[in-house]
């Protein structure tokens, strides 16, 4: 029945479950050029068989490989911001990455608010630091920015300014890396 509202020869495109297409209403629809062409990764024996069908491989995220894969990212990334600040491919932060050159970085998770950056580069030129490099991204009421210092400050945290940072309003977290 829903073959016969669409427009004949319709091309079909299924990639997300081959249980979705009742099969033998599909090769008949096919047969009977209603239905130019399915195409679908789900390839199994009637598809195989059927007139006009272009069976494609699957590459879902389900396989051990896949999933072996997927947690090695997935630690790479973890790793990536806990020595960096970098965020990649995050469900619930927004993307940000900067090249890190080895220096003194200020990540900061925020309120999505006006004026926010520029409360935070008042707060690191008040320690006469030179900001080298900055990145900010929001994701709806949230932000993250990320900002590279210019000065030497002999690998040690600078006192007090990880403290003054967590003081202005709206600031959820901030790390000095």
């Amino acid at each position: 029945a829903t073959f016969s509202i669409m427009k004949p020869g319709v091309h079909i495109l299924n990639f997300s479950r081959g249980e979705l297409v009742n099969e033998m209403d599909m090769a008949a629809a096919l047969e009977s050029g209603q239905v130019g062409k399915y195409i679908t990764d789900f390839p199994n024996e009637n598809v195989l068989k059927m007139k006009n069908a272009i069976p494609i491989p699957h590459l879902g995220a389900s396989t051990q490989e896949s999933e072996e894969n997927c947690a090695i990212m997935a630690a790479r990334q973890v790793k990536d911001f806990l020595e960096t600040g970098n965020i990649k491919n995050s469900v619930n932060f927004p993307n940000a990455s900067l090249d890190y050159t080895g220096k003194r970085r200020v990540a900061v998770f925020h309120k999505n608010v006006p004026n926010m950056v520029g409360q935070l580069t008042i707060a690191i030129s008040s320690y006469h630091l030179n900001i080298a490099d900055m990145i900010n991204r929001s994701r709806g009421e949230y932000a993250y920015t990320m900002i590279d210092i210019d000065n030497k400050v002999n690998g040690e945290v600078i006192p007090g300014l990880q403290e003054k940072i967590n003081q202005i309003e709206g600031i959820v977290t901030a790390r000095i890396i």
